[in-house]
């Protein structure tokens, strides 16, 4: 698994704990699972030329349009999925507004 061995999954998987600490460990696995499980997804809809029906009746009864492309699709997941990370976009946007009026 990439060359790591167990003694450095270890080691990683105790700074992570002392990161993030023992309660935000199950959230930040979930957020992680599901966005894995939508990337699947999402790639079993891109490599299928036509779309089934159910998926069809699904997009217009949600009457959304997708992103299209593959970024903004899973950006939009991870952002529902993952707790933190619409915080920091949120804040990211305001810094950049603020960067442009300064110039």
């Amino acid at each position: 698994m990439f060359g790591l061995g167990p003694t450095e999954l270890i080691i990683i998987a105790v700074i992570v704990l002392l990161i993030f600490g023992a309660k935000r460990l199950p959230e930040i696995g979930k957020g992680l699972g599901g966005a894995i499980r939508e990337l699947k997804n999402v790639k079993k809809e891109l490599s299928s030329d036509k779309a089934a029906p159910q998926d069809v009746q699904k997009q217009e009864e949600k009457k959304e349009e997708p992103p299209t492309t593959l970024e903004a699709r899973m950006a939009d997941k991870v952002m529902e999925q993952m707790p933190g990370v619409k915080k920091v976009m949120d804040v990211k946007k305001k810094a950049d507004t603020v960067k442009n009026l300064l110039k």
